[in-house]
């Protein structure tokens, strides 16, 4: 049997699809963000601008994250020791959540290794643990969000994105007894839209369903105190579980859910990915707690970000570059192809020392593959200008089209997130 060539046949068939990810070799540079050194295959290294990074707001380099780290590592080492439940709830870690279930106004908060890891465990365990639960799901939801629900083993019903009509109508459809979860995004990441979550809570009021929302891409960004769109728009409380992670606005790693005591002790007593998972080093819990009670009384951050991010969006738009208009932080740059998506990347990167990683299939629906933008208050008014010469000189040497294609939410959108595996090896 040779083993060997169905992993190669597998690979390949990504190589083929043009869907093979590259992962570029980048050191960042502490005090310089989002300047960054860039190794080549021969180990050659230059200086480049970083244009896609999650460090929405640059925290990961902030003075006070650092320090943080450092002090808390030199006092108690760089390892938690063990599960939470066997000697790794360490103090750091708990000071993180009762910081978190402050910054959503809940009862308590639960830390995992990853917002992937959270969304999974949150929602197969909250909705397995429900008699007879059907989860309504966004059809774009994350990945990590559609794993969950599959992994409960729970009825579900996929809405059309941000339709309330349908959910009203797929709502309807199941007896008001039965327990029912709504789970959603506030800020889609690939195409920068919002979910109505005022609607989505009367909804949910109305037919008697909790509401989980991921905020993944938005806590530390937006609201007064940096808790999400929730946050700014005043719904936070009412919203039953809000999920986020550590590891973009607050630039360090993990991820979390925060609700009321119950949900949370129920969570934590049942999810296998909590239980028998090593708990996060006290050291990243000291940075992100940093990290987040500065953000909670900072709001320069977030107002320098929207600035630079408008800027972003109005330069691009002003050199004709095909940008998906957003009311948010991300800027997606249409392109296409997949092909011609990668070569995009690779001349940014060669000629113009710009890296933005191409975004195709699966996690984008073939035919929308892009460049997807992330502005931060770091990139200065230079760096938006270098970057709107260099895209315009990509576009017009790869003669890339300009006008923006229409972004359809078809049944391939039902599939974004999922790993499809290729018919390999006879």
């Amino acid at each position: 049997m040779d083993y060997r060539g169905f992993f190669e046949d597998a690979v390949d068939a990504l190589r083929q699809e043009k869907r093979y990810r590259v992962f570029a070799d980048v050191e960042r540079i502490a005090g310089r963000f989002p300047r960054a050194l860039f190794r080549d295959q021969a180990d050659n290294a230059r200086e480049i601008t970083i244009w896609c990074s999650n460090d929405y707001l640059g925290m990961g380099q902030h003075e006070k994250v650092i320090e943080a780290m450092q002090r808390t590592a030199g006092a108690m080492g760089v390892g938690a020791g063990g599960t939470r439940n066997i000697s790794g709830t360490n103090r750091p870690l708990v000071e993180l959540e009762r910081s978190l279930a402050d910054l959503h106004r809940k009862d308590a908060a639960l830390v995992f290794t990853s917002g992937f890891v959270s969304n999974e465990a949150a929602i197969s365990t909250i909705a397995r643990l429900l008699p007879e639960c059907v989860i309504f799901s966004d059809q774009l939801n994350h990945a990590s969000m559609i794993q969950g629900v599959r992994q409960s083993g729970m009825p579900k019903q996929i809405f059309r994105h941000n339709d309330l009509a349908h959910l009203r109508e797929l709502l309807s459809g199941v007896d008001r007894k039965r327990p029912k979860l709504i789970v959603f995004e506030s800020v889609y990441s690939m195409d920068g839209d919002l979910a109505p979550i005022k609607e989505i809570c009367d909804l949910a009021e109305e037919f008697g369903a909790l509401t989980y929302i991921d905020e993944v891409h938005a806590v530390g960004m937006y609201g007064p105190r940096g808790g999400g769109i929730a946050d700014r728009d005043g719904l936070m409380e009412r919203i039953d579980i809000i999920e986020g992670t550590l590891a973009k606005g607050f630039g360090v790693m993990g991820g979390y859910i925060a609700a009321n005591r119950a949900i949370i002790d129920a969570v934590r007593s049942y999810a296998p990915e909590f239980i028998f998972t090593t708990a996060l080093p006290p050291a990243l819990c000291a940075a992100a707690r940093a990290s987040i009670e500065h953000l909670k009384g900072s709001i320069i951050e977030r107002e320098a970000h929207q600035r630079q991010a408008q800027r972003t969006k109005d330069s691009l738009t002003a050199a004709g570059l095909p940008v998906l208009a957003t009311t948010t932080h991300i800027v997606p740059l249409i392109v296409g192809d997949a092909r011609l998506c990668k070569a995009a990347s690779d001349m940014l990167l060669e000629k113009h020392n710009i890296y933005i990683q191409p975004i195709n299939y699966p996690t984008v629906p073939k035919g929308t593959e892009r460049l997807r933008i992330t502005p931060t208050p770091l990139h200065d008014d230079a760096m938006i200008a270098h970057l709107t010469d260099a895209l315009v000189s990509v576009w017009t040497g790869l003669e890339l089209p300009r006008e923006q294609p229409p972004i359809k939410v078809t049944a391939d959108r039902l599939r974004v997130g999922e790993l499809t595996l290729p018919s390999v090896g006879g």
